[in-house]
């Protein structure tokens, strides 16, 4: 009887355990070339990264992306990471995406959520809001907002997974 209900103690702790590290939802979203991309299958081969929730009007959003994009080559060298940047703009805005990705050059893969869907679906309220997912998909940490600076953390972190820490 003791080892029945240890057992069912430690399924109970594995079931909490899992709900606390969610995986992310699935929602059919496009990238720039038009492809669908199904959100429960973004990865980056076993290494961490960044989902970026964004707006072209949002100022906020654009200095973050800025001030990733400026070190994340040296990032990507160092750790293999990756970010994914998620528009949130609506259909009719939709065609400034790919001009203000181009024109700051950023190298990020690029989803394009019009109806909110994949934001819905990850509790975002407010942007600039990333999302840092470890090597096997769960995410790691959460955060909305953007002060100059805060970019340093997202390299930090992803460090840390990297380190099993």
């Amino acid at each position: 009887m003791k080892i029945l209900v240890r057992f069912f103690s430690l399924c109970t702790l594995l079931l909490v355990a899992a709900a606390v590290r969610a995986q992310l939802p699935s929602v059919q979203l496009k990238d720039l070339e038009g492809k669908t991309v199904d959100t429960s299958k973004l990865s980056n081969d076993g290494k961490p990264f960044v989902i970026s929730f964004f707006a072209t009007w949002c100022k906020p959003c654009n200095r973050e992306l800025k001030a990733i994009s400026e070190q994340y080559a040296d990032w990507q060298d160092e750790t293999g990471m990756k970010v994914i940047a998620v528009s949130i703009d609506q259909a009719q805005n939709i065609n400034k995406v790919k001009p203000l990705v181009d024109g700051e050059g950023w190298e990020y893969e690029v989803l394009l959520d019009p109806n909110s869907e994949f934001r819905r679906a990850m509790g975002v309220q407010m942007i600039p809001h990333v999302f840092i997912i470890d090597g096997k998909g769960n995410i790691a940490e959460s955060r909305s907002g953007y002060t100059e600076g805060a970019e340093s953390h997202l390299i930090e972190k992803i460090r840390e997974l990297i380190a099993g820490k």
